[in-house]
């Protein structure tokens, strides 16, 4: 049975490392309007940041996490890490977390595509950790569960994350980014799967939502690459989440 989670009980998280974000939030004022954001500037950033009117905002800088963390502590909250502090400072349940340079994507037929609702959808259904569905999500409408799929398991348990994907650039590493550096990836994917337990997986603060409640404290700045962590291959803190 799917939960229900309210408008206010969502924060959507945005790392700003762009001053200017007018277009960004334009982008995605349909699916943010209804929630409140909190964007942290990344304290490298000197610009004042520019933000349309019309959103339930708060806004961190530097001296937020100063005050919050330490002066000595805040260089770990520099760069993409700086979203790491809106995980911090948020007392909402969920938390949904988009980069300042990720615009909706549409489907293959041109239809935009509503990330948050997607989202909010796999934390109030089931997770299916403990045997793979190859039908993949079994609670979507008009799916079902595979065929010998164990009936004592079809309850699954709480989904506390929810990790979304992209286009256009691939998520490399390192070395493959600087031999594949034009590789653009332009194929949607239209699927849900639960990954199985004990199983490893990268995830990224890109796209992902979560029940800050269950997994909040496991998302924290973890390593990157000295004076570096301004490019998405340089940083390191993803794969350790």
């Amino acid at each position: 049975m799917s939960l229900a989670i309210k408008d206010d009980e969502v924060d959507i998280v945005i790392g700003a490392l762009r001053s200017d974000l007018t277009t960004f939030m334009n982008e995605w004022r349909p699916m943010f309007s209804r929630f409140h954001v909190i964007i942290v500037k990344d304290p490298d950033l000197k610009e004042e940041l520019k933000i349309p009117e019309g959103f339930n905002l708060d806004v961190y800088g530097k001296p937020d996490i100063d005050q919050v963390v330490g002066s000595s502590t805040s260089i770990l909250f520099s760069g993409y890490s700086c979203r790491y502090f809106g995980y911090l400072v948020s007392r909402k349940k969920y938390i949904i977390s988009v980069d300042d340079d990720c615009l909706p994507a549409r489907d293959p037929k041109g239809f935009l595509v509503d990330a948050v609702a997607q989202h909010i959808s796999n934390l109030t259904n089931p997770a299916t950790p403990f045997f793979f569905n190859t039908l993949y999500d079994p609670y979507a409408e008009g799916a079902d569960f595979v065929r010998g799929y164990p009936f004592s398991l079809r309850g699954g348990v709480k989904c506390a994350l929810s990790c979304g994907l992209w286009l256009n650039l691939a998520d490399h590493d390192a070395p493959t980014q600087a031999l594949k550096a034009r590789q653009r990836n332009s194929r949607y994917v239209d699927a849900v799967m639960t990954v199985p337990a004990r199983s490893l997986i990268p995830i990224s603060g890109i796209n992902i939502a979560f029940e800050r409640e269950a997994v909040g404290p496991a998302l924290v700045p973890a390593l990157k690459l000295a004076g570096e962590g301004k490019c998405r291959w340089e940083t390191m803190e993803d794969i350790w989440s």
